[in-house]
């Protein structure tokens, strides 16, 4: 695997006016991503895959975090058909420590599994799920929302629910908001069987009980 390294000197020095361009751009978002995220489609359109990953890997470099949020949607671009890509949101961005660019993570990371198939994507999802860093499990968590409404999923929802399960206890407090607002989400068109998994949870955990709280006000409104 290539593994895709900050640019140096010369590298930088090459690309330097569209950086600089994109960098002023992108800080000109306050709110939301939807001209951050035209602008990485932009920059892979007009751009060979190696011009692209090096625009992206500076824009990384710097200290504005609208710029890395849009190396990260980069990155997402090229995640399904690189695996460099991928690498990089793995190991590199989920250690930023700026949340926006933590939620353009998760859009990314939803990006390489459309890319690659939902299905198809599914080791992937199991393995940043058992990740060590939470940014990387809320990725997944996060990302995918609303589950039952990307392909496979659709028609696999108990699939949706039990990997969505596994993070039930997780000692993130952030990772399990995200898991219950997903859970949340399906339970809106699946109460039945968000239910009828919930009810093989043990509550006396704190943190099982913090997400079970979560999903089952929707669940019971649902229902009643």
């Amino acid at each position: 695997m290539n593994m895709i390294e900050t640019p140096d000197s010369n590298v930088l020095q090459g690309c330097m006016n569209i950086v600089d361009q994109l960098i002023q751009r992108a800080s000109q978002t306050q709110r939301g991503f939807a001209d951050i995220r035209k602008a990485a489609q932009e920059v892979v359109a007009t751009h060979a895959p190696p011009d692209s990953l090096s625009i992206a890997a500076a824009l990384f470099s710097t200290e504005t975090h609208q710029a890395r949020m849009l190396a990260t949607f980069i990155f997402g671009e090229y995640a399904g058909t690189d695996e460099s890509a991928l690498h990089f949101l793995h190991m590199i961005v989920s250690r930023d420590p700026d949340w926006h660019v933590q939620e353009g993570l998760a859009k990314a990371f939803d990006r390489y599994c459309a890319t690659v198939g939902y299905q198809q994507a599914v080791p992937v999802i199991e393995l940043w799920l058992a990740d060590e860093y939470p940014t990387v499990r809320r990725a997944v968590t996060e990302g995918l929302r609303v589950w039952t409404s990307r392909p496979y999923f659709c028609d696999q929802p108990l699939v949706a629910v039990r990997l969505l399960a596994q993070l039930r206890d997780d000692e993130s407090e952030y990772v399990r908001t995200s898991v219950g607002n997903a859970l949340r989400d399906i339970s809106k068109h699946h109460p039945d069987l968000v239910t009828s998994v919930l009810k093989e949870w043990d509550c006396s955990d704190p943190r099982i009980a913090y997400i079970h709280k979560l999903v089952n006000r929707v669940t019971r409104k649902t229902q009643g």
